[in-house]
C-alpha cells in the first residue's frame, strides 16, 4: 500500500505548500493520504480470487470499529461476514451490493470528517487507476500432495516455510484437508503448515484400521513420523480435535501446543442426524440441509461448497469408510469418550474454541476439560468456528503458538 499512497500523493501536489508552512500537528491533519484508510476485498483461503458483496451492514457517515461486521461477502467457497480491518468514519462505498470484484479491490474508504471530499475522490480515482486486479491475487488453487504413510496413501496440503515447530491441521468427520481454506494460508505466513486428509476422507486411503479414535490419532502420528516432524502445533476440529487431544495425552513430547475446535470425545451427546446425513446424502439438495445445521447462519453454505463435498462423497469407498468411523467413534449413537483420568494428566498447552450455537457437539461438553485448558466461547457461532469466526480463531491460534514457543 505504501507505493500506492506515494502515487496518490503525487496527484495531490496542491497540498504540498500548505504542509510545508504548517505546524507539525497541522501537517499531520493536512496529509490526507495518511489519514485515509482503504477497505479492500479480503483473501479468504488458498483459492479465493474474487468475492461478491452481498450486503453492506454499515452506512456512509457511520463510525465503524476494527473487528465490526461491516458487510457480507460470498466467494466460491463460502458466504461470510467481513470484519472491518480499520477504525474510522465510513466516507465512501466503492463496490455496491451485488458486484463481484477481485481480491485486493477497493470496497470502501474510511477517513476523518476533516478530510475533504476532493481528497477522497482523488484517493479512490488513483487506486482504481493503479489497481489491475492481478497483483493483489495471491496464491492459486491449493496444490495437494500424497505420501505413502504406514502402507497407506495420505493426501495433504503443505504451505509456508517458517521456523520452529510446524502447524498440523486435522479436519472433522466427513471433511478433508481443503476445509482449512480460511486458516492455513494466514498461519503459513510465519510457519510451516500441513493439512492432511484423515483415513477414509478426501484423497487418503479408505483403510481405517479399527476405525476408532486410537486409529485416527495413530494416523496423525504416522504422518508426523513420515515427514520427520519431531513436534508440531496441532489444530484439530471435531473428531480431528479428539485425535489431537489423544496425541497430546499419549505423546506430549510430540505436541508443542494444541488448539481444539469443537472437539469430540468429551461428552456422550452428538447430533447423529447430521452424522448420518454426511454419510448417506449424495445429492446437493439433501446435503445442503445437513451442512446448514453445522453453522449458526445457514446463508454461509454456498452452492460451490455443497458441490465440492458431493464430488468427494461419490468417490469409491467413502460411504463404507464413514460408516465404519461412525460405528467406531459413536457406538450406539453416543461418542467414544476420552478417559477423564487421562485428561487430568494433560501437560501440553491446550486451548479449546467452541461456538455457543453448536448443534452437533454441545458447548457445555467443554466442562470435561481440565482447568489448565483455556476455553474460548463465541456467541452466534455453530460447529465450524474456524470458518464462521475465522479472523478471531486465526488470531487465537497465532497467539497460543507464540506463547508456547
Amino acid at each position: 500500500m505504501a507505493s500506492l499512497r506515494e502515487t496518490i500523493r503525487a496527484s495531490l501536489k496542491k497540498e504540498e505548500a500548505r504542509r510545508q508552512s504548517a505546524s507539525p500537528d497541522e501537517a499531520r491533519q493536512a496529509d490526507p493520504i495518511a489519514a485515509i484508510s482503504p477497505i479492500i476485498m479480503p483473501k479468504w483461503g488458498l483459492a479465493m480470487i474474487e468475492g461478491t458483496v452481498v450486503a453492506w451492514q454499515a452506512e456512509i457517515g457511520s463510525n465503524i470499529a476494527a473487528g465490526q461486521d461491516i458487510m457480507e461477502i460470498e466467494t466460491s467457497k463460502i458466504a461470510n461476514v467481513y470484519e472491518s480491518p480499520v477504525t474510522g468514519l465510513l466516507r465512501r462505498i466503492v463496490v455496491q451490493e451485488g458486484e463481484t470484484v477481485p481480491v485486493g479491490a477497493l470496497l470502501g474508504v474510511c477517513a476523518p470528517a476533516s478530510i475533504s471530499d476532493a481528497a477522497i475522490e482523488d484517493f479512490v480515482k488513483t487506486f482504481l487507476e493503479t489497481f489491475d486486479g492481478k497483483g493483489a491475487i495471491i496464491g492459486s488453487e491449493p496444490v495437494t500432495e500424497t505420501l505413502e504413510v504406514a502402507g497407506k496413501i495420505t493426501r495433504f496440503v503443505r504451505r509456508g516455510d517458517g521456523p520452529g515447530a510446524a502447524i498440523l491441521f486435522v479436519h472433522g468427520f466427513g471433511s478433508d484437508c481443503l476445509s482449512w481454506f480460511c486458516n492455513q494460508e494466514v498461519l503459513a505466513e510465519r510457519h510451516t503448515t500441513y493439512a492432511l486428509d484423515l483415513p477414509g476422507h478426501g484423497g487418503s486411503s479408505r483403510a481405517l484400521g479399527d476405525g476408532d479414535l486410537a486409529a485416527l490419532a495413530q494416523s496423525v502420528m504416522d504422518f508426523m513420523d513420515r515427514l520427520e516432524i519431531e513436534a508440531a502445533h496441532l489444530v484439530g476440529h471435531s473428531i480431528g480435535g479428539a485425535a489431537c487431544l489423544s496425541l497430546a495425552l499419549d505423546h506430549p513430547s510430540r505436541v508443542a501446543s494444541a488448539t481444539l475446535l469443537a472437539p469430540a470425545g468429551l461428552g456422550p451427546a452428538i447430533n447423529m442426524e447430521v452424522i448420518e446425513g454426511l454419510i448417506a446424502q449424495t445429492r446437493a439438495r439433501g446435503l445442503r440441509g445437513t451442512l446448514e445445521r453445522q453453522v449458526s447462519d445457514p446463508a454461509m453454505i454456498t452452492s460451490a461448497m455443497v458441490d465440492a463435498i458431493v464430488k468427494h462423497k461419490r468417490l469409491d469407498g467413502t460411504e463404507a469408510a464413514l460408516s465404519k468411523l461412525r460405528d467406531g467413534l459413536f457406538p450406539a449413537g453416543q461418542q467414544q469418550l476420552i478417559d477423564p483420568d487421562r485428561l487430568a494428566r494433560l501437560s501440553v498447552p491446550v486451548q479449546a474454541i467452541w461456538g455457543e450455537d453448536d448443534r452437533i457437539l454441545p458447548v457445555d461438553q467443554a466442562a470435561a476439560l481440565p482447568e489448565s485448558v483455556k476455553i474460548i466461547r463465541h456467541p452466534d457461532v455453530g460447529h465450524l468456528p474456524h470458518i464462521e469466526k475465522a479472523d478471531a480463531v486465526n488470531a487465537a491460534i497465532a497467539e497460543w503458538i507464540a506463547q508456547a514457543q
